[in-house]
């Protein structure tokens, strides 16, 4: 007699019930979808103990006449798709006809809905996968299905839920991130009689966001379409000192979903911006045609696959670099930060970068500021196209964009050394002068690091430093990520290297303290780090010891300078290490504290 035996129905139909309902949040989600699907205009949901003793998910949505009510808890029985075209190109939710037998077998259900213009509905009860007889009720349009005893038959799986506090939590992080997604409907959460959540229908993204978070001037606005696909959404500024890990909420195509493609184009564009290690705040919107995503991947729905997989992953990561590069200077509710910026520009790095000695470097920047229209434009004349601020106009904030050009800051002076003083028509920015010209020589560094390496200069005398080994090891293990950045450092007998070669932005009294500094950030690099993380961390620790210092006096031509460098880099908001670098007071806020508005 042979080993293998069919599975009775009932185990075969529990065993498929736990790859599609893990926990009481599963079943409301299948079912919140469902009503979606139908067209549900408002949604509202009723748990009680977290969900384990009872679910109700009520809808105003088309409704199921009673033929389709008998074949709805039949496996694989399903109104969305007809044929194997259909597959290929799923516009809704749900399509598997998975979702109402797997929780119907592990619980007690009782579902009543009625289609608008018949005069009853119709209600059916099902107690672990044995249904009863339909029979006719009255109710208004729509469907309302009630869960009861959830796992109630496998208790292998219920003793695996966690405490009714954590369950609920989930069930209501979850239909917070359903009512994202559908701004149109109305969502009401109540959990043992006490409402949860209440949103009622909006118009719009931005007022659903305002809803379920308030005012939040930490996140700026995303927008960008491109080859059919469109995002958008909202993500956590550059210089958010909240958190460094946020809630990820992504959807395609309105379905919520967790995709490697784009976890990973979004840490790509903060880590364009700054070496700070961070899994930021977002909330994204992928829109694309139904036939270039596969959502038929996983049992749950919750991954999906892209036709064009490099092609999302280039939008995106472009998408968030242009919203990031937007400081933002008003709570999301109130102000757009739409970004319009163009494709990544290549710059060459000017005449700072190229002198011997700090003092050499300011001259031939005053020298060449002198010679430029711009100072006089700034001191009270007008150039033609330039951004210069008019107190008889309106002007949008201080923007690192090319097709929204920003208008210039005027320095007024330095408070303590450390912080310049600037002014503009949106108000008064104090602007710490380290990690500005910090930013602006990152930026630099890089752009010229795409065309090759920076420039060196040579040293009459070679500067030796004593390291301990592990640091010697570093350095050589990275030697030419070095020599890109015009470091050459080689072995000099016993705990020693010598330094023969910097970049022509240093001065050589940084270089030991940098060569240090290098041996400790190279060696905090893990194993699955390439090239790339290195040369960011370089670049970031040569443009921190090559920028000016915090008591560091600035003429007002060195002041101008470093605000117009700032002005024209992608991230004008944080330096490389995340630090911010302007603190604004906006017109309105002066206005107001002195009542006037």
């Amino acid at each position: 007699m042979g080993n293998i035996k069919k599975l009775p129905a009932e185990l075969a139909n529990q065993i498929a019930a736990g790859e599609v309902v893990e926990r009481p949040a599963s079943a409301v989600k299948e079912l919140v979808e469902n009503a979606l699907d139908a067209g549900a205009k408002r949604v509202a949901i009723f748990i009680e103990f977290g969900g384990k003793r009872s679910i109700r998910v009520e809808d105003d949505g088309a409704g199921m006449s009673g033929d389709d009510v008998a074949l709805a808890f039949d496996r694989h029985a399903t109104s969305k798709l007809r044929n194997f075209g259909d597959l290929a190109s799923i516009a809704t939710l749900g399509f598997r006809g998975e979702a109402l037998p797997s929780i119907a077998s592990v619980s007690r259900v009782t579902l009543r809905t009625r289609v608008q213009g018949m005069p009853h509905g119709t209600e059916i009860c099902i107690d672990g996968g044995v249904a009863q007889p339909t029979r006719q009720v009255g109710m208004p349009q729509g469907t309302a299905i009630a869960v009861e005893d959830l796992f109630y038959n496998v208790p292998a799986r219920r003793k695996f839920l966690k405490s009714d506090g954590a369950e609920t939590s989930q069930i209501s992080r979850l239909v917070n991130q359903m009512a994202l997604g559908y701004p149109e409907v109305g969502f009401a959460l109540t959990s043992r009689g006490k409402q949860v959540l209440q949103c009622p229908p909006v118009s719009n993204l931005r007022e659903r966001f305002f809803q379920l978070n308030g005012d939040r001037p930490d996140l700026v606005e995303v927008r960008k379409e491109a080859a059919g696909v469109r995002v958008s959404g909202y993500v956590a500024a550059l210089v958010d000192q909240g958190p460094s890990r946020g809630p990820q909420n992504i959807f395609v195509n309105r379905r919520l979903v967790k995709d490697r493609t784009i976890t990973h184009a979004v840490h790509e564009a903060y880590r364009q911006a700054t070496i700070k290690p961070r899994t930021p705040e977002v909330h994204l919107f992928i829109d694309l045609p139904a036939e270039r995503v596969d959502v038929n991947v996983h049992p749950m729905k919750a991954e999906v696959r892209f036709l064009e997989q490099s092609l999302i992953h280039e939008l995106l990561r472009r998408a968030l670099a242009d919203a990031l590069g937007q400081p933002t200077s008003a709570p999301i509710p109130l102000k757009s930060t739409t970004s319009q910026q163009a494709d990544f520009r290549a710059r060459s790095i000017p005449g700072v970068m190229t002198g011997v000695s700090a003092e050499s470097r300011w001259s031939d920047v005053t020298d060449a500021f002198k010679r430029s229209s711009r100072i006089n434009a700034m001191a009270g004349g007008r150039e033609t196209g330039s951004a210069v601020p008019n107190s008889n106009s309106e002007s949008e904030p201080l923007r690192a964009t090319n097709d929204q050009e920003s208008q210039s800051l005027i320095p007024l002076g330095q408070f303590r050394d450390t912080f310049i003083i600037a002014i503009d028509n949106e108000g008064v920015a104090i602007i710490d002068q380290h990690v500005a010209h910090e930013r602006v020589l990152y930026e630099q560094v890089m752009n010229q690091l795409t065309g090759g390496q920076l420039e060196g200069q040579r040293l009459l005398e070679p500067i030796v430093v004593e390291l301990q080994a592990g640091q010697r090891e570093t350095l050589a293990a990275h030697a030419v990520e070095l020599k890109r950045l015009a470091f050459e450092i080689e072995p000099f007998g016993g705990e020693s290297v010598q330094v023969t070669t910097v970049p022509m932005l240093l001065e050589r009294r940084e270089a030991e303290q940098i060569v240090r500094a290098f041996a400790t950030e190279l060696g905090c690099l893990d194993r699955g780090d390439g090239v790339d993380d290195a040369l960011r961390r370089l670049a970031a620790t040569t443009a921190c010891h090559a920028a000016v210092k915090a008591n560091d006096r600035l003429t007002q031509e060195k002041m101008l300078h470093i605000l117009e460098e700032l002005r024209r880099t992608d991230y004008s908001t944080v330096c490389p290490h995340g630090r911010p670098v302007i603190l604004r007071l906006s017109r309105q806020q002066i206005e107001r504290s002195f009542e006037r508005i």
